[in-house]
């Protein structure tokens, strides 16, 4: 299967992490395609099978969105202009981003919804990460129990697929208009991403206020970022200059990282943390600067017990 967006990896060069793979089947996503006729069983960690239309998660979705349709009557417009009428999560994800995003009189909708459906369209790789963040939101977030609440509702999620789609601008050499998806994107969500930043699969930014991630910063696969969490640089130097987190990381609420700092696969960074120095794989750092704490060597763990993915936020006991 192809990479979700980029290999990178601090500790292993190239290695992905699996864990995000296997909800997705390997397969176009783009195409259009009809309401499964029942609800699919949920898509699973151990399971990618074909159901439906061929698209595990459009069909969940689509099934949470009928199922909340019928049982609020109230909804059922909302629901089927944004969901039900639509032929895949890309165009859904098109239609839902530019009603939130457009600028009466001045950014028509319409053509907003042009310019990311052809963005998506374009870069496939960002349908896929869609599916896997939105199976992220659905696990790792108690509060998330359905993913048509998360794709409705939840800014963070949002947030990062408008990045997806300025990314994919952004690597066509198209930056007015990946910049203008970034200042509405901060406008409405409060949530700042340069496009140039690089982001995987399976990301969950949770409640995401104030999440700044700057242009040169790489983020990798199966993290989750809380609240008010800065990626930035320091003073005003060019080039590579933001920071480079690896894949099952967990950064905590308030969390500062700065300058070409790497944060290895597995690390902790607690709340309110300030990061000057590069975290070695498996590490928890706190405090203002943050320090590693623990006394036994971080064990190897699988992808799915990264703290990334089970959002254990205390003290690990174990340091590099």
């Amino acid at each position: 299967m192809a990479a979700c967006v980029d290999k990178w990896h601090p500790t292993h060069a190239g290695r992905l992490s699996s864990a995000i793979y296997r909800y997705l089947p390997d397969r176009a996503t783009t195409a259009d395609r009809a309401m499964p006729a029942a609800a699919p069983a949920p898509a699973s960690a151990g399971s990618c099978c074909v159901r439906g239309s061929g698209d595990d998660v459009w069909d969940e979705l689509r099934a949470e969105a009928q199922a909340d349709a019928d049982a609020e009557p109230v909804l059922r417009k909302f629901y089927g202009d944004l969901v039900l009428s639509r032929p895949s999560l890309e165009a859904a994800l098109a239609a839902h981003l530019s009603a939130k995003l457009c600028v009466p009189g001045a950014l028509p909708q319409d053509a907003l919804r042009d310019l990311l459906a052809g963005a998506l369209a374009a870069h496939p790789e960002a349908g896929r990460a869609a599916r896997a963040d939105l199976l992220a939101a659905r696990d790792r977030d108690p509060a998330c129990g359905r993913m048509v609440h998360c794709f409705l509702y939840y800014k963070g999620f949002l947030a990062l697929q408008a990045h997806r789609a300025a990314h994919a601008l952004w690597a066509d050499g198209r930056a007015a208009a990946a910049l203008l998806l970034q200042s509405r994107a901060s406008e409405v969500f409060g949530v700042d991403i340069h496009p140039g930043a690089r982001i995987g699969c399976g990301i969950l930014f949770d409640h995401a206020t104030g999440v700044v991630i700057g242009e040169t910063a790489i983020v990798g696969n199966d993290v989750s970022i809380l609240h008010g969490v800065t990626l930035g640089g320091t003073g005003k130097e060019s080039g590579d200059r933001h920071p480079k987190v690896g894949d099952g990381v967990l950064i905590g609420a308030g969390a500062s990282v700065l300058g070409n700092v790497h944060i290895g696969a597995g690390a902790k960074i607690g709340a309110g943390a300030v990061v000057l120095r590069d975290v070695p794989e498996g590490t928890t750092a706190v405090g203002n600067p943050a320090k590693a704490i623990g006394k036994k060597a971080a064990p190897q763990r699988r992808p799915e017990e990264q703290p990334g993915v089970t959002m254990r936020q205390g003290w690990s006991d174990y340091v590099i």
